[in-house]
């Protein structure tokens, strides 16, 4: 296939590319397009907010806030939907802040990361609606699990086949950037079979991967300083 044998040339760093052939795409290309499937997920969570027919007649002030006040489960999934793909967004980019160039392979895992990224926006629809059910938790972090597991696959891949920018990365900075990207993913994981014990401690598990990543980032820091 045409498609298949497409290669990726570029910069992060927004460079040049001397090569205009057609038959490549630049990296930066590749970026701006990921970017913009992660600002439609958000968007799409945030359409995705069941707002209730409110009667415009008859209706006191204390009505209308008891209305909005049944708002907030559905405001409290989207605050977390968001947070966690806000959480992935900035885990690509500092990916892809070391990756120089790409090839079939890395291209065609950055759509499958994005088809799940986009999934996340339907999972967050369905558990607006349909949040009461188990399975329905079971596959919103299953979706979360396969996403950043896809994000560490990219980073693998890219490692492997030495891709990266920054040649005097040494191997502690490689081994941290694996550990940063495969805690969520677990996190998830791990989430899927609590919540058949106690759903709602699972619901709140998720709160590691916060808590996670700013330790690890911040004694990451420490230790660079030293």
């Amino acid at each position: 296939m045409v498609i298949a044998e497409i290669e990726v040339e570029g910069k992060f760093n927004k460079d040049v590319d001397d090569d205009n052939s057609p038959s490549k795409i630049r990296l930066e290309h590749v970026i701006s397009f990921s970017d913009a499937i992660f600002a439609f997920s958000i968007t799409f969570m945030a359409i995705s907010i069941q707002i209730p027919n409110l009667p415009l007649n008859n209706m006191t002030e204390q009505q209308f806030i008891t209305k909005l006040l049944q708002l907030l489960p559905q405001f409290e999934i989207y605050a977390v939907s968001f947070m966690i793909v806000g959480i992935y967004w900035i885990s690509y980019h500092r990916v892809f802040n070391y990756i120089r160039s790409s090839h079939s392979i890395l291209i065609w895992l950055n759509l499958l990361f994005l088809f799940f990224v986009t999934l996340i926006s339907f999972a967050t629809y369905l558990d607006f609606k349909y949040g009461n059910f188990h399975i329905v938790f079971v596959l919103y972090a299953s979706i979360l699990t396969i996403t950043g597991s896809l994000l560490v696959f990219i980073w693998l891949n890219a490692s492997k086949e030495n891709l990266l920018i920054d040649k005097t990365m040494n191997t502690f900075e490689r081994r941290f950037m694996l550990y940063d990207l495969s805690m969520p993913p677990g996190i998830f994981l791990i989430s899927i079979g609590i919540s058949f014990i106690d759903i709602q401690v699972a619901q709140y598990f998720w709160i590691l991967v916060f808590v996670v990543k700013i330790v690890t980032r911040r004694r990451f820091s420490e230790i660079v300083k030293r």
